[in-house]
């Protein structure tokens, strides 16, 4: 229990550091800015309490909104998709979740797409409808979530396999 508590913690600081001090400096063409925080949410395990989840998330978001000096709108979407990841787990990874027997490093490589994807898209949305507020700005919007979207998933997935312990 302690070792995996330590992995959690360590986690989410490096996470952290990564996304202030590397990733936020990251905004090509006005609308590519990758979002790595949120593999803390997705990477979660599925057998912990959600309620811990969710006041992690906040934290985790609130913590990037004081770096960025961003006024709630990174915890705000962080919020959302720990809230909704459930509903990801069950579309993306069915039966398996159902059992509680989903680990990241042993499913295969098209539902992991699944999952990161559905998870990211829904915290650009909600993430850049906070930020830009307004309806007259839709396609801005759906621009920028298009875009960083494509990066977050991309960087995502590759920090997920350069890390991840083979089990066999």
């Amino acid at each position: 229990m302690n070792s995996i508590l330590s992995i959690h913690s360590i986690r989410f600081i490096v996470l952290v550091f990564v996304q202030v001090l590397i990733l936020n400096h990251i905004n090509f063409l006005g609308y590519i800015n990758p979002y790595i925080y949120i593999l803390f949410i997705a990477l979660y395990p599925v057998k912990n309490n959600r309620s811990i989840l969710i006041i992690l998330s906040f934290l985790l978001g609130i913590t990037i909104d004081l770096f960025l000096d961003t006024g709630g709108i990174h915890a705000g979407a962080s919020v959302f998709i720990a809230y909704i990841r459930p509903v990801i787990l069950k579309s993306s990874f069915g039966t398996i979740y159902e059992h509680q027997t989903v680990k990241f490093n042993t499913v295969d490589f098209g539902t992991k797409l699944t999952y990161f994807t559905l998870l990211t898209v829904l915290h650009h949305i909600v993430l850049f409808s906070l930020e830009i507020f307004s309806i007259s700005k839709i396609i801005l919007v759906l621009q920028k979530t298009l875009f960083s979207s494509i990066f977050t998933i991309l960087l995502s997935i590759t920090v997920t396999i350069i890390f991840s312990r083979k089990t066999k």
